[in-house]
């Protein structure tokens, strides 16, 4: 007995798709019958994240922070698909922004990424938009955490949360729903990145103590979220936060490393 996919026949937009989070939640949409667009700054894995997703995603290489690449970007989906039931708005980056020695510059970057340039992608994405499509924003547990050293990553996630509030009373006379999905510690690439794969690892134990399920999450139970939020099922959920944290944010008492033993 079939059973119907989730999202046969939708078309979706994924900003940073063509790795970790961006990419798991691609792959599955594509399963759940979706056609995919995803964009990147990086060619090379641009090109291997289609040739893994198949006939059924187009990437394109474009800097959501760029007016011009976004216009390009619309564009070209209009020419693809017409019209878009999707946008995951996943592009973003961090920054290590202590009080008392961060630059200027750096903490504008991570705002202007992960905040204007999120708007802009949804504004340019919406004339695309059907009515009754669905728009998820990335944001993160370091938002409601306090986390040191990442008070621009913070505010901008925090931004993220009120911004999706708003654009969902603006869009809700559409049935336009706008949804936030809320990441704890994932394991992706991003660990990775300035530490390598050693030190990523040797990362996992202190990130995984501050989970009351006692692991890192992985990439595909996010993507299951963003699916959520992206079909039907979802259908009733507006303005909200779904987090996907093991706890971290809810149930911070249950941390590993707080348990009397």
């Amino acid at each position: 007995m079939s059973t119907q996919r989730k999202l046969e026949g939708k078309t979706a937009l994924i900003t940073g798709g063509n790795s970790g989070i961006g990419l798991a939640t691609a792959r599955l949409f594509i399963q759940e019958g979706a056609k995919v667009a995803i964009t990147g700054r990086d060619q090379a894995s641009l090109d291997a994240a289609v040739k893994e997703l198949g006939p059924n995603a187009v990437a394109f290489r474009a800097d959501v922070a760029d007016p011009a690449a976004r216009e390009q970007l619309v564009a070209s989906l209009r020419d693809r698909f017409g019209q878009l039931d999707i946008v995951f708005a996943n592009a973003g980056i961090s920054g290590n922004t202590p009080v008392g020695s961060t630059d200027q510059k750096l903490f504008e970057s991570v705002l202007a990424i992960n905040v204007t340039a999120v708007f802009f992608t949804v504004q340019s994405a919406l004339p695309l938009l059907r009515d009754g499509a669905s728009i998820i924003l990335n944001g993160s547990v370091i938002a409601s955490l306090g986390s040191p050293g990442y008070a621009a990553y913070a505010a901008s996630k925090g931004a993220v949360v009120s911004m999706a509030r708003s654009m969902a009373a603006e869009l809700s006379p559409r049935n336009i729903r706008v949804n936030v999905v809320v990441p704890g510690p994932i394991r992706t690439p991003i660990w990775a990145r300035g530490r390598g794969e050693e030190g990523a690892r040797a990362l996992e134990p202190f990130l995984a103590s501050m989970v009351p399920l006692g692991r890192m999450g992985e990439a595909e139970e996010l993507a299951k979220a963003v699916l959520f939020l992206a079909s039907s099922d979802s259908s009733f959920v507006q303005g909200t936060e779904l987090f996907v944290d093991g706890g971290a944010v809810g149930v911070p008492a249950g941390w590993p490393r707080n348990l009397v033993k």
